[in-house]
């Protein structure tokens, strides 16, 4: 009898590609603790799109995104990606120019992050968690509320400061000025004061979402980014009421 062989050009196969590195598809959800899979996210696009080049382009740019986040943060807890995938549709049908070039431009932009924050780099950032779930966007917009608010989490815009921001931070790693960006002792970098160890990202985590002082509800297609609650200093203050430990450098 012939095994089922999922095509590579199906959105099952994305959802293959994760089995195969045995992640734990765990989602931020407070009301669900899987991830929304592939195969449903493709019936979502369906839903706005019957164009199937386009369908096929985004299969692909979502592959590639997928495989260079499990290469460069294999050990990332949080796996929501609804949200990525609708703005990245609706950007791509309402860009100027042609929806396909926008999103090999996207995809490029997307792995190029993931490559310069991952553990294959000098930043050697340990989770995606704080670039999907607009910790970093919420930030960038509050230093300039009037020319921001109305940028996305994922415009090209955002991800072209990601891009500026590597640099800046692989020269502040290079002077070895800064305290917060030194190596820990697990090998990762982490500029919070608390530790980001697995079981107390979880924790912390979990308990944001809890509160709804998650910037982008990355689980949600149809979420709406927040960037006006002070997501940092919540965080800092509900670390310390978990009783997280400081970090060790």
């Amino acid at each position: 009898m012939q095994s089922h062989i999922v095509p590579n050009n199906s959105f099952q196969f994305i959802d293959e590609i994760l089995n195969q590195h045995n992640v734990k598809l765990l989602s931020l959800n407070p009301h669900k603790k899987i991830i929304t899979s592939f195969v449903e996210i493709e019936l979502l696009i369906r839903e706005n799109i019957t164009d199937n080049q386009l369908i096929n382009n985004l299969q692909n740019t979502l592959e590639s995104i997928v495989k260079s986040q499990l290469q460069n943060f294999p050990e990332n807890i949080f796996w929501d990606f609804d949200f990525m995938v609708s703005s990245m549709l609706y950007q791509a049908l309402n860009t100027e120019d042609d929806a396909v070039d926008f999103l090999g431009n996207f995809a490029n932009k997307m792995v190029l992050l993931t490559e310069l924050f991952g553990i294959n780099s000098e930043i050697r950032f340990r989770y995606v968690h704080d670039f999907i779930y607009g910790f970093e966007w919420a930030k960038w917009v509050q230093k300039d509320p009037q020319n921001r608010a109305f940028i996305e989490p994922f415009s090209l815009i955002f991800l072209d400061y990601l891009l500026m921001k590597t640099k800046e931070l692989i020269q502040r790693i290079h002077r070895g000025k800064s305290q917060s960006y030194k190596l820990c002792d697990n090998g990762f970098r982490n500029p919070f004061t608390f530790s980001r160890e697995p079981e107390d990202e979880y924790r912390l985590l979990t308990h944001l979402a809890q509160a709804e002082l998650i910037p982008v509800a990355a689980w949600d297609w149809n979420a709406s980014p927040i960037w006006n609650k002070p997501f940092q200093e919540r965080r800092e203050q509900l670390a310390l009421e978990l009783n997280i430990q400081p970090q060790k450098h």
